[in-house]
């Protein structure tokens, strides 16, 4: 057992309202810059939809993740070869009208609001093209553009969670009357096996051994930009103002002094948790070989109980220091992940790994009517179960989010997953309300999930009611301890690796030997 430290996020989707505050707070820190202009480090979709970039999520455009090979773990992307032979046209990269249509990111004609020339009419600052220069020019694609479910009657039919629905089907839960949608904030993943350290040539994107976190180190980037490619998630992002890769960075300046990233700290909905797991290292390529429908357990399986004696100690050999293992026991994320088993990583069929978690959200009830809510089918009756009681599937399988759209998001197509995180969120739900209505809790709803009673209180408190220090506990990182060796603390970064967690099947390549001066060619 080899225990390492993760800094991990949990997003409650069920409290997120779309607000952007996180959105806004992230750029105006660190992408308000020249060749960052298009960068949203931090973005909040909303579902049904194709997202930022494009269909972000069709792989079979991008080739973004990991895919099986035999017993192997290989890049989708493909072979050293065929990397090399698309070097100057990468055709699984999204281009600028992905992110902000055909002329680019643009900004506005705002010297027309200061002239002093008479004109005929009241002045308008007119869309203007960062890249082209071009003024007067048409929108047709933003990082918001399907905000609210604007344009998802559209833009839906192309979204790749609904590739398990008939045509009839998609159609029906897209119209009007039973129109669904949520919001999915999204940053970069810090996953516990990330594509793009796998993908870089340079060995420039590298997963930091100490806490986790995934960083783009700018002096060795030499823009080849296969770590786009390889994101599943496409959160790198190319600087045309530097030359450069720029990704999320967990605001690990603040992680480091024991701050929670900005975008946690600004969140009004307080969706957010924040802190560190341990895993089990040595079984991370296991896990990532998983089927398609045991990967949410497969990864839960690697995260280790902080409070196992063995736990504790292999962690102390490995370096980690006692407040490390004390916020690993205070984690928030492990409870949610592991303990309660209500969170669940997004496309886990990527195989990625991804270090932050989502609670799916609760979609509005309808009763059979469709209008007559609630009613008495919205009591649950232990003792004379029926159909449409609360705690019975046919009440998942009334909700406005068909399950298995969810399913395709969070479970890899494993309905059961989800369901799961969903019946015992529905259970707490119900446990309240007899507290609060029937003035005696009634416990049989918890039993019936597998919960106990101090869990639901404990749920309560984590979702609803924590306090700053509960929802991010962030130990003070000590450099000072971290292990600098050229690939360890790199992470084994880099191109001439099978598998990122293999490290003994490392081969010397051209580009390990032109970025680590094995030999010069310059």
């Amino acid at each position: 057992m080899k225990v390492k430290a993760q800094l991990s996020m949990s997003f409650n989707l069920e409290k997120c309202i779309g607000c952007n505050t996180c959105t806004v707070a992230c750029k105006n820190v660190w992408t308000n810059r020249e060749g960052a202009e298009y960068m949203w480090w931090n973005n909040v979709e909303t579902k049904p939809g194709i997202g930022y970039p494009k269909r972000w999520e069709n792989q079979n455009i991008w080739k973004g993740g990991w895919a099986k090979k035999g017993d192997k773990l290989v890049l989708r992307y493909g072979s050293r070869f065929y990397m090399l032979s698309n070097l100057f046209m990468n055709p699984h990269t999204p281009e600028m009208s992905d992110y902000y249509g055909k002329d680019g990111v643009y900004t506005f004609s705002y010297d027309d609001l200061h002239t002093s020339e008479a004109q005929g009419q009241q002045p308008v600052a007119r869309p203007k093209s960062m890249v082209t220069e071009k003024e007067d020019i048409g929108i047709d694609w933003g990082v918001n553009w399907e905000d609210n479910a604007g344009g998802a009657h559209v833009t839906g039919r192309d979204d790749v969670n609904f590739r398990d629905f008939g045509r009839k089907e998609m159609e029906a839960v897209l119209k009007f009357r039973d129109v669904f949608y949520f919001y999915l904030p999204r940053i970069c993943n810090h996953c516990m096996n990330p594509g793009c350290v796998g993908a870089c040539p340079s060995g420039a994107a590298y997963k930091r051994e100490e806490d986790g976190i995934v960083l783009i180190d700018q002096n060795r980037c030499r823009n080849w930009r296969y770590c786009i490619s390889s994101c599943p998630y496409k959160k790198p992002y190319y600087n045309w103002a530097s030359g450069k890769m720029e990704k999320c960075i967990l605001c690990y300046p603040r992680v480091e002094s024991g701050m929670p990233p900005v975008c946690f700290h600004s969140c009004v909905g307080k969706i957010r948790s924040f802190g560190v797991i341990l895993y089990d290292m040595e079984r991370v390529e296991r896990a990532a070989l998983a089927e398609d429908h045991d990967l949410v357990q497969a990864q839960r399986d690697i995260i280790l109980d902080p409070f196992d004696a063995d736990v504790i100690r292999a962690a102390s050999r490995e370096g980690l220091s006692d407040d490390w293992i004390d916020a690993a026991q205070r984690s928030a994320v492990y409870k949610i992940v592991k303990k309660w088993e209500i969170g669940l990583p997004l496309h886990p069929e990527f195989r990625t790994l991804p270090s932050l978690f989502y609670i799916p959200p609760l979609a509005p009830l309808m009763t059979a009517a469709g209008k007559d809510s609630p009613s008495d089918e919205d009591i649950f009756d232990m003792a004379a179960p029926k159909k449409g009681a609360l705690l019975g599937l046919d009440e998942l399988e009334k909700m406005r989010l068909p399950m298995a759209y969810l399913a395709s998001m969070f479970g890899a197509g494993n309905e059961e997953v989800v369901k799961r995180a969903l019946m015992r969120q529905l259970a707490v739900r119900h446990y309240e309300r007899s507290i609060r209505v029937d003035k005696k809790a009634d416990t049989r709803v918890l039993t019936q999930v597998g919960l106990t009673e101090n869990d639901a209180k404990e749920m309560v408190r984590g979702l609803s009611l924590a306090f700053y220090n509960e929802r991010f506990v962030v130990p003070t990182t000590k450099r000072e301890g971290a292990d600098m060796s050229p690939y360890t603390e790199r992470g084994f970064a880099g191109f001439d690796q099978m598998s990122l967690w293999s490290p003994l099947k490392r081969r010397k390549s051209y580009f390990r030997a032109y970025h680590t001066g094995e030999k010069s060619y310059e």
